[in-house]
C-alpha cells in the first residue's frame, strides 16, 4: 500500500489492528476508515519518520501510554471519529513536531483537570469536541500560546470556566459549534484581544432578550465575523448589527447557509454610525422563507456606503432596489450570482447613480435572456470592467448592443448563443464563450488577448487578422482536425494555443511543422491534457525544444496494421494450440460438469427407473443391443437397462438427457473397448458418473471390458478411466461359451448389489 515516496494508503481496508512490519521508512500512515479499536505500545514503534498518521474514523476506545512515544517527527495526527472516551497528555508528551491534532467527534466529556496539550510548543491547528462534550475547564489550554485554527464542537456545552481560552494569545481563526448563547459569551469574553477570524455555528439569535449577553463583542478586536448555520430574526437583526458596528476592526462579515425569519421590517431603527472599518459582506444560501415580502431595506441605507466588497450568492434575489443600489458608493466588486433576476428587474436594479464606482459584477446563474437589454443596463457604469453573464439563456443575439465603454473582461460562457455577432464589444481584452456549440468565429477585435472557445463545434482556427494581438487562445473539446500553414503564421503575438481533445490526425510531419513554422511558444494538441509540442519562450525562427513522439503518434496506420497482424497471429497460435491439447473439448467439458453440479447429488428414490444406465461406443452396439440387453431384459427377474438410443428425451440436450439417466438408474454400466476410448460422449457419461456416483464412495459403477484396452492407447484426457481401472474390478467378456455363462451370473449379481 505504499508509493515511491513511502506513503502508505491502508484505509478502507477492514483492518482490526494496525498492520506489523512498519518501518523507519514510511513518512505517511493513512489508517482510517478501519475497525482498529486499540493502539498498542509495540504497534507505531519502528516508524519514527512518520510525519503524518491518519486514524479518523475506527473504533479506537483504548491507547497505550507510549504508543506514541517514538513518533518525535509526527506534524500531524488524526484521531477524529473514533471511542476515546478520555485523552491522556502522555500520549502527547513526545510529539514535539506536531502541528495539526484532530481529536473531535469522539465520546469524551472535558478534557481532564489539566491540559493534554502542555508540551505541543509547535501545535498550529487543534480541533477538538463532540456532541457529549459539555466541560471546559482552567488550565486546559496550557501551553498553546499561538493557534492558525481552534476548531471546537460544542454543541452541548453547559460549563466553561472563565479564563480557560484567555491563555492563548493568539488565534488566527476560531470555530466554535455551540447553541448556549450565555456560553458563547464567556467564550468571547476570553477572545476579545487574540481572535482575528471568529466563525459561529448553529447558533440561534432568536429574543432581543437575548442580545446584552452578545455586547461583549462590541470589544473584540476580531477582523473576521463568520456565522454559519445561525438564526436570526427580525427583533435580533438590528442588535447584532449594532454591535457589529461597535467593533473596532472588524473588515470582514460572512453569513453563510443561516436563516431569517422576518419581511426586513425591523423594530428598531438602525443606527448609522458607518463603521469606519467593515468592508467586506458575503451573503450565501441565506434561507428567507417569506423572501417574496421582503422589504426595500429602507432603513439600513445609511450603513451601506462604505462596502467595497458585496456577495449575495444563492439567495433568491430576483431585485435590488434601486435606492439600495445607489447608497453603495464605494462598492467596487458585486457577486449576485446563483439568483433571480431577470431583465426587467436587472434594469431596476442598476439604476442611474446606483453602482457608480463598480469594477466587478458577477451575475451567472440568474434567469437573463436579452442580452441587448443586459447590456444596456449596466452601460451606464463606467467603471465597469469584468462583467459574467454566463449560465444564463440568451439565445440569439442582435448586431447592435449598447455596453459600459471601459469593459474589458466579459464571459458568455454557456449562454445557449449559437453565433456571435457584433453585439460583442470591440473593447475587449479577454472573452469566454465556451460551451455555446459555435461553429464559427470572426469578430473584429483588435484589443483581445485572450479567447476561450471551449466546447464548441468550429472546424477552423478563428482568423488571426481580426484579432492580431492574441496572446493566449483555448480551443479545447472542438472538432478541430489540422492546422494550415497559413492559419499558424498568422498568429504571430500568440505565445500559448490550447488545442488539445480535437480530432487531430497526428504525424511527425504536422508536429515538425508546428515547431518550425510558428513562433509559439506552447501548441497544445493530440489527446486531452497532453503536452505535443512544449518549447520555451522564444522569438519567430528560434530553434523550438525537442519534442519525443511515440511510434504510434508518428505511424498511427502502420502500427495499427502491425496490432492486428500480431493480433491474427495470436489467434491463430492459439487456436492450434487448443486443438492440439483438446481445450475446447475440456472447455465444453467444464460448462457440462458446472451444469450437472448444480443438480443434488442423488435422485429421490421414487425417481430411479432404471437398474442400469448403459455407456457404450456406437461400434459396439451390436454387442450391447442384440446380446448384453437381450439376456439382461429378458432374465427372470428381467433388468430395467437405459439406453440413449431408445431412452432419451427427444429434443433435450444430449448433456442433460446423460446427467438425468445416470441419476436415475441404480447403476451405470460401462461398455469398454478400444471404441469407448475414442468417443466424446462416453467420456462425458465417464466423467459424469464419477463426478456424481463415485465422489459417495459407492460401487454403483460397472465396468464390462468388451476387448482388451492397452494403457498407451487410452488418451491421457480420459484421466478418469485411468484412475478407474487401476482402483475398480472390471469384467471381462470371455471369448469362450463356456465361460460366458459365468460372465452373465456375475454380471447379474453386479447389478442387483
Amino acid at each position: 500500500s505504499c508509493d515511491a515516496a513511502q506513503l502508505c494508503n491502508c484505509s478502507s481496508m477492514g483492518l482490526d489492528f494496525i498492520p506489523p512490519g512498519l518501518t523507519d521508512k514510511i513518512t505517511v500512515l493513512n489508517l482510517a476508515h478501519n475497525r482498529i479499536k486499540h493502539i498498542r505500545s509495540q504497534d507505531l514503534q519502528q516508524a519514527v519518520n512518520l510525519r503524518a498518521l491518519l486514524l479518523q474514523s475506527n473504533k479506537i476506545s483504548s491507547i497505550d501510554e507510549d504508543s506514541f512515544l517514538s513518533l518525535t517527527n509526527l506534524e500531524l495526527l488524526d484521531l477524529s471519529n473514533n471511542s476515546l472516551a478520555r485523552l491522556s497528555p502522555v500520549w502527547f508528551g513526545h510529539l514535539l513536531s506536531l502541528q495539526h491534532l484532530h481529536l473531535q467527534g469522539n465520546l469524551y466529556r472535558d478534557l481532564g483537570e489539566s491540559s493534554p496539550f502542555s508540551s505541543l510548543r509547535n501545535l498550529s491547528s487543534l480541533h477538538l469536541g463532540n456532541p457529549q462534550f459539555t466541560v471546559i475547564r482552567q488550565g486546559n489550554f496550557e501551553g498553546i500560546e499561538f493557534l492558525n485554527k481552534l476548531w471546537i464542537d460544542g454543541r452541548s456545552l453547559s460549563q466553561y470556566e472563565q479564563g480557560s481560552l484567555k491563555l492563548i494569545k493568539k488565534i488566527k481563526h476560531m470555530i466554535i459549534n455551540i447553541r448556549s448563547i450565555n456560553v458563547f459569551s464567556e467564550i468571547v469574553r476570553d477572545l476579545v484581544h487574540s481572535v482575528t477570524w471568529l466563525e459561529v455555528r448553529r447558533i440561534a439569535f432568536s429574543t432581543s432578550a437575548e442580545m446584552p449577553l452578545l455586547r461583549v463583542m462590541s470589544s473584540s478586536f476580531a477582523k473576521k465575523i463568520s456565522f454559519r448555520q445561525t438564526l436570526l430574526t427580525d427583533a435580533t437583526v438590528p442588535e447584532i448589527v449594532s454591535i457589529l458596528e461597535d467593533m473596532p476592526k472588524l473588515a470582514e462579515l460572512e453569513l453563510i447557509d443561516c436563516r431569517l425569519l422576518g419581511t426586513g421590517r425591523w423594530e428598531m431603527q438602525i443606527k448609522a454610525n458607518l463603521s469606519q472599518t467593515i468592508r467586506v459582506f458575503t451573503i450565501e444560501k441565506l434561507s428567507i422563507e417569506e423572501f417574496y415580502l421582503f422589504t426595500d431595506l429602507q432603513t439600513v441605507e445609511g450603513l451601506l456606503s462604505v462596502f467595497t466588497r458585496v456577495t449575495v450568492r444563492n439567495t433568491k434575489v430576483f431585485l435590488v432596489p434601486c435606492r439600495i443600489s445607489q447608497h453603495l458608493l464605494s462598492l467596487e466588486y458585486l457577486d449576485l450570482s446563483a439568483n433571480l433576476l431577470g431583465d426587467q428587474s436587472l434594469e431596476h436594479s442598476a439604476c442611474r447613480g446606483g453602482w457608480p464606482s463598480l469594477q466587478t459584477l458577477n451575475l451567472s446563474q440568474n434567469s437573463l435572456s436579452d442580452l441587448e437589454m443586459t447590456g444596456k443596463s449596466l452601460s451606464h457604469l463606467r467603471n465597469l470592467v469584468v462583467l459574467d453573464i454566463s449560465q444564463n439563456n440568451f439565445g440569439d443575439i442582435p448586431d447592435v448592443c449598447e455596453w459600459p465603454k471601459n469593459l474589458k473582461y466579459l464571459n458568455l460562457s454557456s449562454t445557449q448563443i449559437p453565433k456571435v455577432t457584433t453585439c460583442v464589444p470591440p473593447t475587449l481584452e479577454v472573452l469566454d464563450v465556451s460551451g455555446n456549440n459555435l461553429k464559427e468565429f470572426g469578430l473584429q477585435l483588435p484589443f483581445l488577448k485572450e479567447l476561450y472557445l471551449t466546447k464548441n463545434q468550429l472546424k477552423t482556427l478563428p482568423g488571426a487578422a481580426p484579432i492580431p494581438n492574441l496572446v493566449v487562445m483555448s480551443v479545447r473539446r472542438n472538432k478541430l482536425n489540422s492546422f494550415s500553414k497559413e492559419e499558424f503564421e498568422s498568429f504571430k503575438s500568440m505565445e500559448l494555443l490550447d488545442a488539445s481533445d480535437n480530432n487531430f490526425i497526428c504525424s511527425c510531419e504536422f508536429l515538425s511543422f508546428i515547431q518550425h513554422q510558428a513562433g509559439i511558444s506552447q501548441v497544445l494538441v493530440g489527446w486531452p491534457d497532453r503536452y505535443i509540442c512544449d518549447s520555451p519562450l522564444a522569438v519567430r525562427g528560434a530553434e523550438v525544444g525537442a519534442v519525443h513522439l511515440s511510434l504510434m503518434e508518428c505511424h498511427r496506420s502502420l502500427v495499427v496494421s502491425l496490432i492486428c497482424v500480431l493480433v491474427f497471429l495470436v489467434i491463430l497460435i492459439l487456436v492450434a494450440i487448443g486443438y492440439k491439447y483438446h481445450v475446447v473439448w475440456y472447455l465444453r467439458m467444464t460448462w457440462a460438469w458446472l451444469q450437472a453440479k448444480r443438480k443434488p447429488k442423488r435422485a429421490p428414490p421414487k425417481d430411479i427407473c432404471y437398474d442400469a444406465f448403459v455407456s457404450y461406443s456406437e461400434n459396439d452396439s451390436n454387442w450391447v443391443e442384440n446380446i448384453m440387453v437381450r439376456e439382461l431384459e429378458q432374465a427372470c427377474p428381467p433388468f430395467r437397462l437405459c439406453l440413449h438410443k431408445r431412452d432419451f428425451v427427444p429434443g433435450k440436450w444430449i448433456v442433460d438427457n446423460i446427467i438425468d439417466s445416470i441419476e436415475k438408474s441404480h447403476k451405470t454400466l460401462f461398455v469398454l473397448s478400444e471404441h469407448f476410448v475414442q468417443s466424446e460422449w462416453c467420456k462425458y457419461e465417464l466423467d459424469f458418473s464419477h463426478f456424481r456416483l463415485f465422489d459417495e464412495n459407492n460401487d454403483a459403477a460397472i465396468l464390462v471390458l468388451l476387448e482388451p484396452i492397452q494403457s498407451k492407447t487410452i488418451p491421457k484426457r480420459f484421466c478418469k478411466l485411468r484412475k478407474i481401472m487401476n482402483t475398480k474390478t472390471y469384467l471381462e467378456w470371455p471369448r469362450e461359451e463356456e465361460q460366458q455363462q459365468m460372465f452373465w451370473f456375475n454380471l447379474k449379481i453386479a447389478l442387483k448389489s
